[in-house]
């Protein structure tokens, strides 16, 4: 079969790889970038009065997004209180939607009593924190007082001053709410690989 010295042409062309585009190597896929913006839950437990905080870290200082108590009056049973604490904080989550949790460590308490009530409230707050997989970590007493106010036995009083100063806060926040809100301060400010447990699941 003939063929017409055009067609030669074009055949001819082709097969000597003239016209073909050349191929542009595919950028690789970028990497997402690491998240500069944290939302931190603070929880002070206690059975009648457990403070929560949730901050969002930035410049050129953190947001207060929720501050507040979960009161629980006197009258109540433990196990009604404990119901409340849990459901408030669940609320808190379901609301701000934090990342990462911070609760106050455990200490020494004289009173046995007092230390079983203590367990019960902080059990109720880890609970309810864990069943939204937060990370969870824990830091003492002493070491938010250090973080916050620079000495170690300050009082609660200079705690709340500080946080309102820190937060820039319109007013004072209460003792219990200040203390969670002194927590999440705490681990915004420092890296949570240094001084601090391995996150927990509960």
């Amino acid at each position: 079969m003939g063929i017409s010295l055009q067609q030669f042409n074009e055949l001819q062309s082709r097969v000597g790889g003239a016209g073909r585009r050349p191929r542009v190597p595919r950028e690789p896929a970028a990497l997402p970038a690491a998240p500069s913006v944290r939302i931190i839950l603070g929880v002070d437990p206690s059975l009648r009065g457990t403070g929560y905080g949730v901050i969002r870290t930035g410049k050129p200082f953190p947001a207060t997004l929720a501050h507040g108590t979960v009161a629980c009056p006197a009258t109540w049973e433990h196990s009604r209180c404990l119901v409340k604490t849990a459901a408030t904080l669940r609320d808190v989550i379901r609301e701000h939607q934090p990342t990462v949790c911070v609760i106050e460590g455990l200490f020494f308490a004289q009173n046995l009593k007092t230390a079983l009530i203590m367990g019960e409230a902080r059990g109720a707050a880890l609970v309810a924190i864990a069943e939204a997989g937060l990370e969870i970590y824990e830091v003492a007493p002493r070491k938010v007082k250090q973080a916050i106010v620079g000495y170690g036995a300050a009082q609660k009083i200079a705690v709340a001053k500080m946080v309102q100063r820190m937060l820039q806060l319109a007013d004072l926040p209460a003792p219990d709410a200040a203390d969670a809100l002194a927590l999440a301060l705490t681990l915004a400010t420092e890296s949570p690989t240094r001084g601090f447990n391995p996150p927990k699941r509960v």
